[in-house]
């Protein structure tokens, strides 16, 4: 599976300490973690929470990502903007207890995470035990086991629901700010990330698009 971890501003000072407790967890497990930003507090490209969203968007939609790790000060701004986006399932975590809950009963493709509330000493080691939940056994194999028929079904009603209410992904990017859209993918590796693992060549077309006509304004 291949990860997607994505950091907004107001924690990017945290980022090193987010990616070694994620890839810690998920490399042994024989997943790829795909590190899209922010590296550091100085970064030019900046992400707010609001791009992790877009950005979840971008990289689940088209195939980029299987999975999206992010979060901001409480979790829950990067949650909503995720789960504005078409095809995106996302599910605040903030102990193990959420991450296996999340994982067994909703089978989501997004967490969103905390990195500022409650996150004092040894916070390195509740990232590393909510990854492990999260990624450790069987998704969606239901909890309590008895009632996983009807979450699956619920699952795919949820499905259905989010597919009639929201946008192809395409249709999304054409529609939003384009400077949110072009600072959304400013990162120094996006785009190195994204055309090694998108699948989508519609989208990867029309951000090579955005991308390049950026470039030949500077």
């Amino acid at each position: 599976m291949k990860i997607a971890l994505i950091i907004e501003n107001s924690q990017a000072a945290k980022s090193s300490i987010i990616h070694d407790a994620l890839t810690s967890v998920a490399e042994p497990l024989g997943h790829e973690v795909h590190h899209y930003g922010m590296y550091g507090a100085d970064d030019d490209a900046s992400l707010t929470y609001v791009m992790n969203g877009l950005l979840a968007g971008i990289l689940l939609n088209s195939g980029a990502a299987d999975f999206v790790v992010t979060g901001c000060g409480t979790g829950m701004g990067s949650m909503l903007a995720c789960n504005s986006m078409p095809g995106v399932f996302c599910g605040l975590v903030i102990d193990p207890t959420d991450a296996f809950l999340f994982s067994q009963i909703n089978d989501g493709n997004a967490i969103s995470m905390p990195y500022a509330k409650g996150f004092g000493w040894a916070a390195e080691l509740n990232l590393q035990d909510c990854y492990t939940k999260l990624f450790s056994g069987e998704p969606g194999a239901g909890y309590p086991r008895e009632r996983a028929e009807i979450m699956r079904t619920n699952r795919g009603i949820l499905k259905d629901l989010k597919a009639a209410s929201c946008r192809d992904m395409i249709d999304v990017l054409k529609r939003v700010d384009p400077a949110l859209l072009k600072s959304a993918i400013a990162g120094p590796k996006f785009a190195e990330l994204f055309e090694a693992n998108a699948k989508d060549e519609t989208i990867k077309a029309y951000l090579r698009e955005v991308a390049g006509a950026e470039a030949a304004l500077s």
